[in-house]
């Protein structure tokens, strides 16, 4: 079984603390260190919304422009991973970051929740796999069975992973749903595990041990008191340890006891949870959690326009952006329709920011 410490974004940019994350994760058990390769504009539209931070209410694009970094800081990072016995994940949200993740040659690449529908995200990385074998984790939060079955069939399922998922910070224990692993593994011939954002560090990784997970990930920070985007919702390197001890200790009872070793889990388990075991693990069937079902397509990727544009005017590709709707703006259609519209003409004024809608491109009456 395989532990991510998801490092994300909390560095805030800060090549010695990315550091000192990367010691603490190492520290307390990881096998896997991952971090966030963003660049705002790969990721949101700049009227999406606003955020509340400590420091005070700013625009969330701002925001993640705060946290892009170059290059050089992501070989830093992976470099002294690998010497510190660790591997280094990553994820893009974007084909730029993709390309850039490619060149300082990852042990892997993660695809994050929202980006299972990036079309052209998932077809580049398909395109890398074919002569690079590159691993791929792909988490599978606000999504449904066919969202994940579609971004299965362009990555493949060679040297694959997915992750069983809730975008909901924090995740609530009892939508985790965690009998939905073995199926999910079954029904796409691939390993699962899951992502856990849930704020408890025993509970739902211990039970993802006991249906059959073969990795787990959990956000690390220094502190939960940083101002992190993910910092609330993480483990201190502490809590971590904690975390990693009950999953090695599961995997012990796994390699004693074969297939009664999840029965015997879950029996410990409930002496110190008691009724809780069973709500976190579900009925084992695949749907939208009841804390995400809300944000499914906003969340999730869709098409908006990236400037003003006037009816009679062609859109080309570079128009579209596919974005995150996120806060404030409507969703659009589906990444997979923007060969559809790149080239169509408008039938009505569009605002930058705007969900492509197949309205945007009909006379009245069609």
């Amino acid at each position: 079984m395989e532990i991510i410490a998801e490092i994300g974004t909390s560095h805030g940019g800060d090549i010695s603390k990315a550091k000192e994350l990367i010691e603490t994760a190492v520290g307390a058990g990881a096998d896997w260190v991952k971090f966030q390769w963003v660049y705002a504009e790969e990721i949101l539209h700049p009227q999406t919304g606003y955020v509340n931070l400590p420091t005070g209410r700013i625009r969330l694009f701002d925001r993640f422009r705060e946290l892009e970094v170059g290059q050089k800081f992501f070989r830093e990072c992976l470099e002294f991973t690998h010497l510190l016995g660790a591997k280094f994940m990553c994820t893009p949200f974007g084909v730029r970051s993709l390309c850039e993740l490619m060149e300082i040659k990852p042990d892997a690449v993660k695809i994050a929740s929202p980006e299972l529908n990036h079309i052209p995200l998932l077809e580049s990385l398909a395109e890398f796999r074919k002569s690079e074998k590159i691993q791929v984790v792909m988490s599978s939060g606000v999504s449904k069975l066919r969202d994940i079955e579609k971004a299965i069939e362009i990555t493949g399922t060679e040297n694959a992973t997915l992750l069983h998922c809730i975008t909901f910070y924090p995740a609530p224990e009892d939508e985790y749903n965690l009998s939905v692993i073995p199926n999910l593994s079954r029904i796409f011939g691939i390993p699962c595990g899951v992502s856990d954002h849930s704020l408890d560090p025993v509970l739902v990784p211990s039970l993802a041990a006991a249906v059959g997970a073969t990795m787990i990930e959990k956000h690390i920070t220094l502190s939960k008191e940083t101002d992190g985007l993910d910092d609330p919702v993480a483990l201190t390197g502490e809590q971590f340890a904690l975390m990693n001890h009950c999953v090695r200790q599961c995997e012990a009872v796994i390699r004693q006891y074969g297939e009664n070793a999840g029965d015997y889990i879950k029996k410990q388990l409930r002496e110190e949870y008691g009724g809780r075991i069973e709500k976190v693990l579900g009925s084992g069937t695949k749907r939208l959690a009841a804390a995400e079902s809300a944000n499914y397509g906003r969340t999730n990727r869709s098409l908006h326009f990236l400037r003003d544009m006037k009816s009679g005017e062609r859109v080309a590709e570079s128009d579209i952006g596919v974005l995150r709707t996120e806060k404030e703006l409507l969703p659009g259609i589906t990444p997979e329709f923007l060969g559809t519209v790149a080239g169509a003409i408008l039938t009505r004024d569009v605002p930058s920011g705007k969900g492509v809608e197949f309205e945007d491109f009909m006379k009245k009456g069609e």
